[in-house]
């Protein structure tokens, strides 16, 4: 996470020549495929960036040097003004069904990917700015971004890797000393995001929707190559492929469900090869339970709802497949046996999911052992969670503190409108519990570990946006992220992030940052 030697709003006027060149040592792997595939660009310069924050520990992990990227050379070149030594800047092609709605050419519509680097655990790492000005797939939009939706990135993104969910990163983020227009004009910024790669669904779907098999096949290759190399040699790698895909998305949506956490816009085109979190756009984490919840302003229908999330998983998976069959059918011989391919592939998801999904509620409930009648009680513990509006992460937190037994429970009892609700759920946990010789503090402490007492809370996560945007007041932004980096860890000295929204604090709906 970001240390406090990062300052917040710097000015990048600073004198005298910069101590600590930039050097991001560049691979460019993608910028190798067929023109294609991207549009080349460089950045649209601006007029007086200034830094925000830069990922001090990320930045080492990439084998980058923090204070370079802090100092004024550094500043131009997180702002677009400046392409580093070694980037290749371009605008990535892409298609994807949006809300369900088939768009056959999206593309980085306000990003650009700088180039590739290595990290120092061997992982090839993308480097993007995203609100780095129009490009050809803009779709007249400005291709900026805004200074809020740029920090809930931010802060959500650091957020979700200190909660162990694989995501995309937060390398930096600095302001543009332009404005955006949306609905006001508003503080413009740019992101510099880290992800293992911007691969997504709708990327396969661009070359399928033009019949160009070459292009799926060169693309296919090519995530076997960075993401999957263990599937060069089997005998159907594509199949492999999808099958590793699969499993990583089922795993992911899973973590996201064990977290409360909405994604707001699962998108083909937000869906990453990787196995990836990708886009924190509309997200959101529940509050209270309500596996119906929707924050998105743009979704009207809850097509993404919470509950929803696993199966716009598979349909999203499903069009993968789709785009896939060409290289499928030529693996299995004919169209017949490709269908079958996919259909036996896809048809792991949902076990996948739940297996993964059943192994991280028993550790939310301190559960060592697979028994007959956990699906059941959980379940019911969900339902009478959602009938009571108990809040969805301190209910499982304040349960670490409850295998201590009965006389301890009066904290997550408090949560529930009825507390008998809790209760008598409670007395048949406490009678599985028992079926395990597990002692209440080695069970409390596993517990500790699955069930987070810090999540990016709305109305906080809001209240650190608008100090920046209404005050160019950060410090609420750096508490936030200080008190992210721990998730996991009681700090009692933090306990109003740790407290639900009052009513007044609510935020009900969150908004696309386009």
């Amino acid at each position: 996470m970001s240390s406090p030697d990062a300052p917040a709003i710097a000015s990048s006027a600073t004198s005298g020549p910069d101590r600590h060149p930039v050097r991001f040592d560049f691979e460019n792997t993608y910028a190798r495929l067929p023109e294609r595939f991207y549009a080349r660009l460089d950045p649209a310069p601006v007029t007086a960036p200034r830094l925000v924050k830069v990922n001090v520990e990320l930045a080492r992990n990439l084998g980058l040097d923090p204070d370079a990227l802090a100092s004024a050379q550094g500043v131009e070149i997180l702002a677009g003004n400046h392409v580093a030594e070694g980037a290749e800047p371009l605008a990535i092609a892409y298609a994807g069904h949006q809300f369900g709605h088939f768009v056959p050419q999206l593309g980085d519509g306000r990003a650009n990917l700088l180039g590739e680097v290595m990290g120092r655990d061997g992982v090839r790492y993308d480097i993007q700015l995203k609100g780095s000005g129009p490009t050809p797939f803009s779709r007249r939009g400005d291709g900026r971004a805004a200074l809020g939706p740029v920090l809930r990135e931010y802060i959500v993104s650091e957020a979700m890797a200190a909660l162990g969910v694989p995501t995309t990163r937060a390398l930096a983020a600095v302001t543009t000393g332009q404005r955006v227009l949306r609905e006001t004009a508003l503080p413009g910024a740019i992101l510099t995001r880290v992800a293992a790669s911007h691969l997504r669904v709708g990327t396969f779907q661009y070359f399928a929707a033009q019949g160009d098999t070459e292009g799926t096949r060169r693309l296919a290759d090519y995530a076997i190559s960075r993401h999957y190399p263990e599937f060069a040699q089997e005998k159907q790698p594509y199949r492999a492929l999808l099958d590793g895909v699969i499993a990583r998305q089922a795993r992911l949506v899973a973590q996201w469900m064990l977290l409360g956490f909405i994604h707001g816009v699962m998108n083909t085109d937000n869906t990453a090869i990787s196995g990836e979190t990708i886009d924190y756009g509309p997200c959101a984490f529940i509050e209270a339970y309500d596996p119906d919840k929707v924050f998105s302003s743009i979704d009207l229908y809850g097509r993404y709802a919470y509950g929803n999330q696993p199966h716009i998983a598979h349909w999203n998976l499903t069009r993968l497949a789709e785009a896939l069959l060409p290289l499928l059918e030529q693996e299995a011989g004919d169209q017949e046996a490709a269908l079958a391919s996919a259909k036996e592939a896809l048809a792991a998801f949902e076990p996948q999911f739940e297996g993964a999904r059943m192994a991280g509620l028993r550790r939310k409930l301190g559960l060592f052992t697979d028994r007959e009648g956990d699906a059941r009680l959980v379940q019911d513990l969900l339902e009478r969670m959602a009938a009571n509006r108990a809040d969805f992460t301190l209910t499982f937190r304040r349960l670490c503190d409850s295998v201590a037994g009965p006389e301890r429970d009066q904290g997550v009892r408090a949560l529930f409108a009825d507390p008998g609700a809790h209760d008598s759920w409670a007395a048949e946990w406490r009678r599985r519990l028992e079926e395990e010789p597990v002692s209440w503090q080695t069970r409390a402490a596993m517990m500790r570990t699955a069930n987070p007492a810090f999540i990016p809370r709305n109305h906080l996560v809001e209240a650190a946006i608008d100090a920046a945007v209404g005050r160019q007041d950060f410090q609420p932004f750096e508490d936030l992220l200080d008190v992210m980096s721990r998730p996991y860890e009681d700090r009692p000295v933090l306990e109003r992030y740790a407290t639900p929204a009052r009513p007044e604090e609510c935020v009900r709906q969150t908004f696309c940052g386009t």
